[in-house]
């Protein structure tokens, strides 16, 4: 498509835009599926994207609807359990039939939900970061990639806090497994020594981390700084984090560069043990810019809640919302494949005051934010970069770096480099 092309469609897409502003959308409803957890241990994280879709609707039917039609939500609840993913993303396709879908959060709810979108060719915005390597034609990824926030984080840990030593500390699972690899790889390159990598992975709700913090001291018996990349999720990290204290560990001594606690994971618990680590998203709440006012303000509104808290994965649904809009508008038209080819290269507003652009490996442009945690469960920013480019394949593992993701060039989201060839068009599941 050429860059003439594209900027005719948008033109399009705006002016239908405001044609639709001024008219009460009407017609059958147009149906977008929501498939987040709204019971089990996700519920927590994922009620809150349920509820973005739920105003994003709201909002988008006040100014016309798409395509002069009403949207209309299709609620349904996996309760956290990822084969039920599968059941009910293939229900949201052939029952309700919706037009795109907005849902999972866990690696492993994604990936029981590929294979049914792609044997259904159905529609996936998925709003969390992740491990990368991957890129399915039937997904928009508008949460992080690892160069989009694991690989920068590491980079400040480096270049501002001087980190020598790294404890590598995650869940077992496949996000921290697979981010780690690409870390430990990474680190390597920059020189790091082996010894001076520690890897460790524990259950899910793991709370017995004495040995654990033990081990991380000891790192620095040589007297290298250390510092530690966590992947750890949920509750364990209560746990972590009180016992590091406990150990007499300050965020000075040992920093603790989070990629799985946010806001939402901060909002009404007792932060005394968490001040001054460290977190890296891609948006927080405190960021500065006329149009996130706006968004926590409408977003307090919509809830009744002056103590709701945005962030990250929020954004994420946000720009996955608009791009979809963006795309049907120019489309004229909610069949994927059209979508599809209309929305690589659509850039629509992030809430930090810059663009997020779609590209053609179906991921998109964020900048990495590193925050400093608060005691009021908020973050200050205390680094900010500009936008960068979502990777599917890490250039840090050697099996990965030979590949490429290029959908509406190659058709592939797998295309080997050395070989000029499609490995596959199916995902991995």
């Amino acid at each position: 498509m050429t860059k003439l092309t594209k900027i005719l469609m948008m033109t399009s897409a705006l002016t239908l835009a405001h044609a639709a502003h001024a008219q009460t959308p009407e017609g059958e409803p147009i149906k977008i599926g929501v498939l987040h957890s709204l019971s089990g241990t996700m519920a927590i994280s994922e009620t809150t994207l349920k509820d973005t879709v739920l105003m994003l609707v709201e909002q988008q039917n006040a100014k016309g609807g798409v395509l002069g039609r009403p949207l209309e939500a299709v609620v349904v609840d996996p309760a956290s359990d990822w084969p039920l993913f599968a059941e009910k993303a293939r229900e949201l396709l052939t029952v309700s039939e919706v037009d795109a879908i907005f849902g999972c959060w866990t690696s492993v709810s994604r990936k029981s939900v590929l294979p049914v979108i792609e044997e259904l060719n159905g529609l996936l915005f998925y709003p969390v970061q992740y491990e990368g390597e991957e890129s399915s034609k039937n997904v928009i990824y508008t949460g992080a990639a690892p160069n989009q926030q694991a690989i920068p984080a590491v980079d400040y840990m480096m270049e501002e806090l001087g980190v020598e030593s790294w404890a590598l500390l995650g869940t077992d699972y496949v996000y921290p497994r697979t981010t780690n690899n690409i870390l430990d790889a990474y680190l390597k390159d920059n020189g790091v020594a082996a010894e001076d990598i520690f890897v460790n992975y524990t259950p899910f709700g793991h709370s017995d981390w004495s040995r654990i913090v033990s081990d991380v001291v000891a790192l620095g018996a040589g007297g290298k700084k250390v510092g530690v990349v966590s992947t750890i999720n949920g509750d364990a990290n209560v746990g972590f984090y009180k016992e590091l204290a406990a150990a007499g560990v300050s965020a000075d001594d040992i920093p603790v560069m989070a990629f799985s606690v946010g806001e939402e994971e901060l909002s009404g618990l007792d932060t005394a043990n968490l001040v001054g680590h460290l977190a890296a998203w891609n948006y927080f709440q405190t960021a500065e810019s006329d149009v996130n006012t706006a968004f926590i303000e409408e977003w307090k509104a919509f809830t009744g809640d002056e103590n709701r808290v945005t962030n990250d994965p929020m954004e994420a649904t946000v720009i996955g919302f608009n791009a979809w809009v963006a795309a049907v508008e120019a489309a004229g038209t909610t069949d994927v494949d059209p979508v599809l080819e209309a929305i690589v290269g659509v850039e629509v507003p992030n809430l930090t005051g810059g663009t997020a652009t779609v590209l053609p490996n179906h991921h998109i442009t964020k900048p990495v934010l590193i925050g400093e945690i608060r005691e009021d469960g908020q973050f200050d920013i205390v680094s900010q970069t500009e936008p960068v480019a979502g990777d599917a394949w890490t250039d840090f593992l050697p099996e990965s770096a030979v590949l490429d993701a290029d959908w509406p060039g190659k058709g592939c989201g797998m295309w080997n480099t050395e070989t000029e060839s499609c490995v596959q068009v199916q995902s991995n599941y």
